[in-house]
């Protein structure tokens, strides 16, 4: 049996709509954007996020970090063989950095980008866009713009399905964690 969706494309689509705006407000006046979404989760978020700054009249600039080398769990959890490397388009020094993912857990993950970023350089600020806030963090960091909070047990796994070609078919979804997902 299918686990429903926690959250629907409609419910999705709002919580980017308030990302991007609370971004927009916050950045209105800020020279030197960049959006970097955290392979893999967080690039689909990123474009999407992208596209509505240009809505409003923002043109950040965009890429990817990939946070492979960094994790703290490296020897468990392999480099896998697809994964997106990081793409910086311009110089980080003295640029406001928002890092995107789809969601915040524990922070390791953070962290990991966060490594990575300052390999590249050393920004004026970050930030963290999240879609989804489940809790649970071991480490000290929050969210500076969330779009959904979702409660998971520990035993449980939060994913987010992004369909970049098909929207409508997005969801949040809350299930049983696997032992290697854990």
């Amino acid at each position: 049996m299918a686990t429903p969706p926690k959250h629907d494309a409609s419910s999705i689509a709002e919580a980017i709509a308030r990302i991007a705006a609370a971004i927009a407000i916050n950045h209105a006046k800020t020279k030197h954007l960049l959006l970097l979404g955290i392979a893999n989760g967080g690039v689909i978020l990123t474009n999407r996020l992208v596209k509505a700054l240009q809505q409003s009249g923002l043109k950040p600039g965009v890429g990817t970090i990939d946070i492979s080398f960094h994790r703290d769990d490296i020897g468990a959890n392999p480099i896998p063989k697809e994964f997106s490397p990081t793409i910086i388009p311009h110089d980080v020094n003295g640029t406001t950095v928002i890092l995107i993912d789809d969601v915040l857990y524990s922070g390791r993950t953070v962290k990991a980008a966060l490594d990575e970023l300052f390999d590249h350089g050393r920004p004026d600020r970050v930030e963290l866009a999240v879609l989804v806030d489940r809790g649970g963090r071991k480490l000290p960091i929050a969210a500076d713009y969330c779009g959904l909070t979702v409660e998971a047990r520990d035993g449980e796994k939060v994913s987010v399905y992004l369909d970049e070609k098909t929207p409508a078919t997005d969801s949040v979804v809350v299930h049983p964690a696997t032992a290697k997902s854990k």
